[in-house]
């Protein structure tokens, strides 16, 4: 049976999987990362992870997998097939495309940034399923977005698009280590809800889920947390929006799992906000964490088609061994 091999590589996980034609995921397994041994362990149990893969599709299938992709965070060249920066994995400038492609028996690899893997799965298969744009903004330890057109994901003149976690939303305020000040993820992120919430509260081990609860049950102090956030959020949006003009706005991470308790006042804010602009669909992300894994088997189909289609070998196809990607 014809598959590939899914890679989604996280800051302390990596997930991983089979993926069918119809992106099914036909095995699935999780590994650590191994990151407190250094970024060359780190690479290593990569390789290794992907290599099992291989056999254990080869065995189970009666073939090897066709392509692989990889979704790894940070700043990523996906063009050449570089991990250029990843602060909580420790690694720069790691051709991870060629070494792969090197370990897995010269097979295409595609590489891509865990957002935009993870957007181009949500705007396929999952929440914008045939939406023509899109905007997708997961709401984790941090705020990053991916920008849908036409079934693909837009990275942007030098692989920063979608970052909307650094628009500034409060001027003048919250430091952010990107070395602004008020950035929208230091308002409107998990991570930012718990510290908030934490201090609000007085409980140093309360976080963002905890707030929630507390919005739900009527806290004052929750909803006070809870309104900046959701304002925040909202002005980040709607700048989004008026740049972007998107169909269907696709909110995901840990702080959308607050269900309508987000999205009744998110939505509010967002509307009030709104003049001239068309209010977009504002529905929650539909893969989960799978997202990941889902998007980079997508962007090994991918590769797998176009070399099909082209009457040579296309360039994404042939990247895997490119000799002017170095170390």
């Amino acid at each position: 049976m014809r598959h590939v091999i899914a890679l989604d590589v996280g800051g302390t996980g990596m997930k991983a999987a089979l993926a069918g034609p119809g992106g099914e995921l036909l095995h699935q397994a999780r590994r650590a990362t191994g990151r407190e041994r250094g970024p060359e362990a780190v690479v290593a149990g990569i390789l290794d992870f992907a290599a099992e893969l291989r056999a254990l599709g080869a065995e189970r299938f009666g073939e090897p997998a066709g392509a692989a992709g990889v979704a790894v965070p940070g700043i990523v060249d996906a063009e050449r097939g570089v991990a250029v920066y990843a602060a909580n994995l420790g690694w720069r400038d790691v051709p991870l495309r060629t070494l792969l492609g090197e370990r897995l028996g010269g097979i295409p690899v595609a590489l891509g940034h865990d957002v935009r893997t993870g957007g181009l799965a949500e705007g396929r298969i999952g929440a914008g399923q045939g939406a023509d744009r899109f905007l997708f903004v997961p709401l984790g330890t941090g705020i990053a977005g991916a920008i849908g057109i036409d079934g693909r994901v837009e990275a942007g003149a030098h692989g920063f698009a979608g970052e909307i976690g650094h628009v500034v939303v409060r001027p003048g305020g919250i430091p952010c280590p990107c070395g602004q000040r008020g950035c929208l993820e230091r308002f409107a992120s998990a991570s930012a809800v718990s510290q908030a919430w934490a201090e609000a509260s007085g409980d140093p081990a309360a976080d963002a889920a905890d707030c929630a609860k507390a919005v739900e049950s009527g806290d004052a102090r929750a909803l006070a947390v809870w309104r900046d956030a959701v304002d925040a959020l909202a002005d980040g949006l709607v700048t989004a929006l008026t740049l972007l003009d998107p169909r269907v706005l696709i909110i995901g991470g840990g702080l959308a799992e607050a269900g309508e308790t987000l999205f009744s006042p998110l939505r509010d804010a967002v509307r009030q906000r709104v003049t001239f602009q068309k209010l977009p669909e504002i529905v929650p992300a539909a893969l989960g964490d799978t997202a990941g894994c889902l998007g980079a088997g997508l962007m090994a189909w991918d590769l797998l088609d176009t070399a099909s289609a082209a009457p040579t070998a296309s360039p994404a196809a042939t990247a895997a061994t490119d000799p002017e990607v170095t170390t």
